[in-house]
């Protein structure tokens, strides 16, 4: 028996406008559905398997039956052979083994523990300083004047970007950001804009590479220099692409995290305190804020042979399934009263917001004390921080989920 077949049903639009505002209600539904074929009410033939519930969407992130089938490539096909398309069609994540249990295996020897870890005092003089800034101001945006800027900083810092050379990355974030959200909402340029910042983030990274290898230093960027496995070393586009691929990534998932998890918190104001008054507690804290509104909603896998996944749905191979996230970390089979903001639930760090198995994050460390250490600053500093009392307004892309601006006020 295949997957059961919903495409009249109109609450599947997954690429309706409010979904952007509000998707838990249908991913509610669609829990209740099961596996269901996703048939597109506006471009006949899109049709892929969406994956909701908790058991279905781990089993896509671990199973080996599923891969990504070089989804990179059929990016580069939607976004064009510009240096766009060719970045993401090198990109780790969407490979997979033997390329990317390759590439992997030597970012690992490299992304360490020590690596993240040594950064702690650096990502607090980081936060001191952008709050510093914002001192003596009574409405600021939350987005634009600290969540954003800060992981720009902090993955510069792990790279080993000089200080003097930072100011350019904020805006070639911004117009590489817009090309993921071209794929949903194209507008006039984005392309464009897209392909100039990742010639110029390419190019400076080739650079930056040349001087390393002349002078290596105590940075992320000299250490994957001189990594070797077997005795093989990642190749000059690997590095490239690996360095784009952390600075992007890295700066995306954590101002989402950040936004997201502000406003969440300013959205409970009984949470909110309970931080405050413990914030020792902002590790257990950051994994509830993960889990409630994800900073990544949605992935892709391919069913590499035929997969059942019980109660007769079988998901043929070659199938695209689309594997909900956000909705798997509102199940709740795995989480009583999911809908509930609980800065002490027990079982939060079981979120699958960063995935699962062989395609983890590799920089989940990294984000979560990013993360840990603004929020908790923040609302210590900031203790009558409030949300501005206008509609919130949310960047127009559905695999990521983040605020374009939030507006506060204390």
């Amino acid at each position: 028996m295949g997957v059961s077949v919903t495409s009249t049903a109109p609450r599947l639009d997954l690429f309706a406008p409010e979904l952007r505002v509000d998707q838990y209600p249908t991913y509610a539904w669609l829990r209740a559905q099961r596996g269901v074929t996703y048939r597109s009410p506006s471009t006949p033939g899109r049709h892929f398997t969406v994956l909701s519930r908790y058991a279905d969407v781990q089993l896509a992130l671990r199973d080996p039956r599923f891969g990504r089938a070089n989804s990179g490539n059929q990016l580069r096909a939607n976004l064009g052979d510009g240096p766009l398309g060719r970045s993401f069609a090198r990109w780790m994540v969407f490979q997979d083994p033997p390329a990317h249990t390759r590439l992997r295996r030597l970012i690992n020897r490299a992304f360490t523990p020590r690596s993240v870890e040594r950064l702690r005092d650096q990502i607090r003089e980081l936060v001191a300083e952008l709050l510093d800034a914002l001192e003596k101001r009574s409405e600021f945006d939350l987005i634009g004047e600290f969540a954003a800027p800060l992981p720009v900083l902090v993955i510069c810092a792990l790279l080993g970007v000089p200080p003097e050379d930072r100011h350019a990355f904020a805006g070639w974030s911004t117009a590489r950001a817009a090309s993921l959200d071209h794929l949903t909402s194209p507008e006039p340029g984005t392309l464009q804009r897209g392909d100039a910042a990742a010639a110029e983030l390419a190019a400076y990274f080739r650079e930056l590479l040349a001087r390393r290898r002349a002078v290596p230093a105590d940075d992320l960027l000299s250490e994957l220099l001189q990594t070797t496995e077997d005795g093989e070393r990642l190749s000059d586009e690997d590095l490239v692409a690996t360095c784009v691929l952390l600075f992007f990534a890295g700066h995306e998932t954590t101002a989402n995290l950040i936004g997201n998890g502000m406003r969440a918190l300013l959205q409970h104001p009984e949470q909110l305190r309970t931080l405050q008054e413990a914030p020792d507690t902002a590790t257990t804290a950051v994994e509830e804020l993960l889990r409630f509104d994800s900073p990544v909603q949605r992935t892709a896998r391919v069913a590499l042979v035929d997969v059942e996944l019980g109660e007769g749905d079988v998901i043929q191979a070659g199938e695209t399934v689309s594997v909900l996230l956000g909705a798997a970390n509102r199940d709740p089979a795995q989480y009583p009263d999911p809908d509930q903001l609980d800065l002490a639930r027990s079982n939060a760090s079981r979120h699958v917001s960063f995935g699962a198995g062989i395609h983890y994050c590799v920089g989940g460390p990294l984000a979560r004390l990013e993360a840990q250490i603004a929020i908790a600053e923040l609302v210590q500093r900031r203790p009558r921080l409030r949300l501005v009392n206008a509609p919130p307004h949310w960047r127009p892309t559905f695999a990521l989920r983040g605020l374009a601006t939030l507006p506060v006020t204390a």
